[in-house]
This record gives C-alpha cells, sequence and structure tokens, in this order.
C-alpha cells in the first residue's frame, strides 16, 4: 500500500542497494554478488536461503561489516557503512551488531558466563554491570542455573543459547544468524528457533542464513539466492510457533 500524501517515508533498518562483490582466484573472477537490491524492515525474521555459492555467506558478512562491497551502497539505520574505514566498522559490530554462528565460537575454558561477558569486557563495562547483563541474558534464553558450566559440560543446544545470550549483551539493533541449527537434532533445533521467535516478538531484527526448509518456515520472510542474485523474495503468511512444535516433538529425541 502507497502512503498518504504527507505521510514521512518509513526508513528500513537495512538497505542495500546494487551490492556487487567479485573474488579472485588468480587470474578467475568469482562473481559472488551481482547487484543486490532490497530492504529489510525494523523488526523482521529474514531467512536467506540458497545453494552452496549463491552469494548468501558472502551477503552475511557485507551486512556483519566483516567485507566490503565493491560497488553499490549499504545503509544500517540510516547510516552508509559500506565505505566506512575498518575501526567505524569494528565499532558497528560492537555495538549494533550480533553474531550467532553454527559452530558456536566459545572459548572452551571460560564459563558460560565469561563468555557471555566477553563483548562487555572488550567494550570497557564495568565488572558489576558485566555481570548483571550476562546474568540476565543468559536468563532469558533458559540457561538459569548453568551460568558456570564450560562449554564441554553443555549439549550442543545450552551452548548454542550461549551463543545468542553473548550476541545479545550489547543490545544489538540487528541478530545476524549463520546456519544457527546446523549441527542440531530435530528437537534441539526447534528450541534454538523458540528462542530467537520469543526475541524477535521483543523487537530484535534477525537475518538468518540456512538451506533447511524445515527452519525457514519459522520466519516471517524467505530471501532466496542463486548466481549471486535476488531470485525470489516472498513473506510467510503463517510461520509456524516454535513452541507448538516443541510440543509435537518427544522428549527423547534431544542430544
Amino acid at each position: 500500500m502507497a502512503p498518504s500524501p504527507g505521510a514521512p517515508e518509513i526508513r528500513p533498518l537495512i538497505r542495500v542497494e546494487g551490492l556487487v562483490k567479485t573474488y579472485w582466484l588468480g587470474e578467475h573472477a568469482v562473481h559472488a554478488l551481482r547487484g543486490i537490491t532490497l530492504d529489510i524492515a525494523a523488526g523482521e525474521f529474514v531467512a536467506v536461503m540458497g545453494p552452496s555459492g549463491s552469494g548468501k555467506s558472502t551477503f552475511m558478512n557485507l551486512l556483519g561489516c566483516l567485507d566490503t562491497p565493491a560497488r553499490g551502497a549499504y545503509y544500517l539505520d540510516g547510516a552508509d557503512v559500506a565505505r566506512l574505514p575498518r575501526d567505524a566498522r569494528a565499532a558497528i559490530r560492537a555495538t549494533k551488531l550480533g553474531f550467532v554462528f553454527q559452530t558456536f565460537n566459545l572459548l572452551p575454558r571460560m564459563t558460560a558466563l565469561r563468555n557471555v561477558e566477553l563483548p562487555l569486557l572488550y567494550a570497557g563495562v564495568p565488572a558489576t554491570e558485566r555481570r548483571t547483563r550476562a546474568l540476565a541474558r543468559l536468563r532469558e534464553v533458559g540457561l538459569e542455573g548453568r551460568e558456570h558450566h564450560r562449554p564441554a559440560q553443555l549439549s550442543g543446544g545450552q551452548q548454542q543459547r550461549v551463543a545468542i545470550a553473548r550476541a545479545l549483551v550489547n543490545e544489538p539493533r540487528v541478530l545476524l544468524a549463520d546456519e544457527p541449527t546446523g549441527n542440531l537434532d530435530t528437537r534441539t533445533s526447534a528450541e534454538i528457533m523458540a528462542v530467537l521467535q520469543r526475541l524477535n516478538r521483543q523487537g530484535i531484527t534477525i537475518v538468518m542464513v540456512t538451506h533447511e526448509p524445515e527452519i525457514a518456515r519459522y520466519v516471517g520472510r524467505i530471501i532466496a539466492f542463486r548466481d549471486g542474485r535476488v531470485v525470489a523474495d516472498r513473506p510467510v503468511a503463517a510461520p509456524a510457533s516454535a513452541d507448538e512444535v516443541l510440543r509435537t516433538l518427544p522428549v527423547e529425541d534431544a542430544a
């Protein structure tokens, strides 16, 4: 629906315009992205899908300020961040973006609490506040009572919950999740998606890479990539409720 005359334009939280990224392998050019243009509104839960080599991981690296495009613009919360210097991009990663990875990336000798505190330590937050905020995030993802366990003492699903708590402890605007259920069984995957859905209902914008249609059914919008281009972009009319799915799964399936 077009806005009424004189109504203010609603600015998307994420806007990319004509993103192009090319890698060189010797003399061979790999066209990872071929002019991607799209918007993501605040509060959306988006799945980015596509086969290996489709450009979805490159796209996520650009959204996460881990790389820069060869051409095009990337606006985050109204600011063009694609051309910022390395230090400025690092500051944005630390304050506006949270990251969740398939392999958890937890430090094995640190407790869950210490792992979650790490971003706040790097940001210079005082110790008492670090602990308070980290404990709150661990409670939010259902890990109260597990704060002093090391990663090896936690299940895969619990480790991913720690990773989600760590990603959220700096209160980012956007959570970027790269195959967050890729190493998990069916029930644990649904548990992680239930956590992400609850966070999204609280207003966190989530962009998630997944190759699993069973996982994409929980989101509100699916963007499909192929050969560095967007080939489909559609809303999900009635996303599945992970909490409801969990009620149908036997508990003994959990790893």
